[in-house]
Order: structure tokens, then sequence, then C-alpha cells
């Protein structure tokens, strides 16, 4: 089966894998411990949701749905052995190629935190921010800004995918969101810092990136994942944390 035929795409599992996966299940309960109020406390979620997104996200991650697939040309260099009286020549032959890429969407990295920012643009600001329409125009106005940094910040990795630094993202956002929220009439920068953080990278690192995809070189390029889930995953986390503690 190919993997344009699959509906999804996990990711390989090696032994060295499973033991740095059995380590980080070791400290999952101390994450836990203080990633759940997080979203309980600034985002306003019942805790079983919030355990429920915490565990969805992390378990998500390694699963990609494919979307489409981009098939490129490119030049390709295959090597001929020849042997002539008794000697083994070793001939570069080029020619010319097809390679196939999957644009594909993570579970964890793009599917759950698009939910969860719909669920607090429908759902939450209408219920207990005091201005719902200037929460909307920050929300608004944060995304622009973040999309824009991202846009500048995330860089092309052959055989990786798109990538952006884990810390300066959330970081950013926390201080873009802390600013926004003051402005009369106020607004919960918690939710600010989450919407704009999760959709600006999505938007930013991914979507406004799409177009080299051919640059990356991998087989696969995840929306939401490889080198960009970090980004996201830790943005909303941590832009939200920072703004609990300002």
């Amino acid at each position: 089966m190919t993997l344009r035929n699959r509906s999804i795409i996990y990711r390989p599992f090696t032994l060295t894998y499973l033991l740095v996966l059995f380590i980080s299940t070791l400290a999952l309960f101390l994450i836990m411990i203080y990633t759940v109020p997080i979203l309980v406390r600034g985002l306003r979620i019942p805790p079983p949701i919030a355990l429920l997104i915490f565990y969805l996200t992390l378990i998500g991650s390694y699963v990609n749905i494919p979307l489409t697939s981009i098939e490129t040309v490119e030049p390709t260099v295959t090597f001929k052995q020849v042997r002539f009286f008794g000697i083994t020549w070793i001939i570069p032959e080029l020619g010319w190629g097809v390679r196939e890429t999957i644009i594909a969407i993570n579970f964890g990295g793009a599917i759950i935190p698009t939910a969860l920012s719909l669920f607090l643009l429908l759902y939450n600001i209408p219920k207990y921010e005091p201005s719902p329409l200037a929460t909307y125009v920050k929300v608004a106005i944060a995304l622009i800004l973040i999309s824009y940094f991202m846009k500048k910040t995330a860089r092309i990795v052959p055989g990786l995918g798109i990538a952006v630094p884990a810390m300066l993202p959330p970081i950013v956002t926390a201080i873009i969101s802390l600013i926004l929220y003051q402005i009369p009439p106020q607004s919960n920068p918690s939710v600010i810092a989450y919407i704009s953080g999760t959709f600006g990278t999505l938007i930013g690192a991914d979507l406004l990136n799409l177009r080299n995809v051919t640059k990356v070189r991998a087989r696969i390029v995840s929306i939401g994942g490889a080198g960009t889930f970090d980004g996201i995953y830790l943005t909303g986390l941590i832009a939200t944390a920072l703004t609990l503690i300002a």
C-alpha cells in the first residue's frame, strides 16, 4: 500500500523511540499537573475536557492524515556496474525522476488546536467576555502580527519539513496578548494568546510556506506536525501560562 492510498499515516516505531516514549511517560504526570490547570483557569474549560485535550494532543501528534500529494520532477543520479577484463567500473548515470510529496495534517498539532480555538471563538468569548466584539478585534490584530512573525522566522529544513524556534513564538505571543488585552475594554489575555498563537503558527509557519513544499525534499509534509508541532503546542500552553502569571 502506497502513502497515497493510506487514510492515516503513523510515525514508525523503533526500540529507541519506545525507550524515549517510556521515559517521557514518567514525566507526563508532572507535565499534566501544570498543563490542565492552565486550560481550566486560563481558558475556562471544564477539567474533564481539559484532560481529554491534553492527552489527545500528545497522542494525536503521531497521527498524520493525508490531504493531497504533489509530484515534482528532479534530476537523479544512478550508478551502474560494468565489468571489463575482470575490473568492475562504477559508472554514474544522470536522469530524471519523479518525487511524490504527501501533504498531510497532524491530528494533535493542527486539528485539536483548531477545534479548541474555534470553541473559544464561538462559545467562550460570547459567553464570558464583557465585550465580545472588542475581543474579536484584539484576536484578529494579534493573529495578523503573529502570522507575520512566524512567516519570517520559519525555515525550510530539507528532509524534515517547516520548522520554527520552539520558545520564541510563545514569548512573542504572550507579549502581544498582554499589550492588547489592556486596551479598553479589557479582555481575557489567555484567550487572545491561545487563539492567536495556535492559528498564527499554523498560518504563518505552515500554510504560508506550502508554496515552498518542493524544497523540503521529504516524503511527507505535515501541517502542524514535525518541526511546527512543538511551536504550536508550546505557544498555546506557555503563552497562556505567561498571561496568567503576568
